[in-house]
């Protein structure tokens, strides 16, 4: 199993500190956004391969960071055993001519002809959940899955995937960032897609898929065939704007 990273984002919402600093770069508690991600990744043995995607502004960010943690572990417990990381620039350069999440994926996909299942995450999250039980859940039920959480905030599922479920947890409806929520259940984006799906991701871009957001994919791919959701137990720190890193930032014992 491949990871792929979605890292290729601008973070308007996060200007100034954003306008020429990757937020998963951002340090919470002592390390960066993405440091928690890896940390965790690295823990996975069915994982051999994780791909962050970046874009032409913030490419040599990712790449000082990849060489100062390779020189930091060095001859410590604490390498990436079994784990190799691999940097990719998706050739953009703003805002307005960004690939989007999707578009990023697809790029990734063909990159590095990748043909192994794959598990997608954003780079700007701190998961406090465990991704093993995640990729176990998959293993025993291979089809595309996605996370779920209950979330009782209504204004805040409108700005997220929102997902109603059938059956043995299958999805039978799911929206992106609708008008009006259709379930308690929010959609973080961490999603599993078997090696059998990759070719439908080419095949939504090239109907007119929405490339924005990663959760459009799921919006197309859930009506096509069966999509499947796990429900995580912990939380998720979504790190969008300044608030919510400042949030952050104070759940990790940090003065504001």
């Amino acid at each position: 199993m491949k990871a792929i990273i979605l890292a290729a984002g601008y973070a308007t919402r996060l200007y100034p500190l954003t306008k020429d600093f990757p937020k998963p770069l951002l340090e919470v508690g002592g390390q960066t956004i993405l440091d928690y991600l890896i940390d965790q990744l690295k823990t996975i043995p069915e994982l051999d391969h994780a791909y962050i995607v970046t874009n032409s502004r913030f490419h040599s960010h990712f790449t000082d960071w990849a060489q100062n943690r390779a020189a930091q572990a060095q001859d410590s417990e604490q390498a990436h055993v079994g784990l190799r990381t691999d940097i990719l620039d998706d050739g953009t350069f703003s805002n307005d001519d960004r690939l989007g999440a999707v578009g990023d994926l697809q790029f990734v996909i063909q990159a590095r002809d990748i043909h192994d299942d794959i598990l997608v995450l954003a780079a700007d999250n701190i998961l406090q959940f465990s991704l093993q039980t995640f990729i176990n859940i998959f293993k025993n039920n291979p089809n595309t899955h996605i996370t779920i959480r209950s979330n009782p905030d209504v204004e805040d599922r409108k700005r997220r995937g929102n997902a109603r479920l059938g059956e043995n947890h299958e999805v039978i409806e799911f929206i992106e960032k609708p008008e009006t929520s259709i379930s308690e259940w929010s959609v973080p984006p961490v999603y599993i897609y078997p090696t059998t799906v990759l070719p439908r991701i080419n095949e939504y871009l090239d109907n007119g898929g929405n490339p924005d957001a990663p959760g459009h994919l799921i919006e197309w791919l859930h009506k096509e065939e069966t999509v499947y959701a796990h429900e995580i137990e912990g939380e998720i720190i979504d790190i969008g704007n300044h608030e919510s890193l400042a949030a952050a930032r104070r759940i990790f014992g940090e003065d504001q």
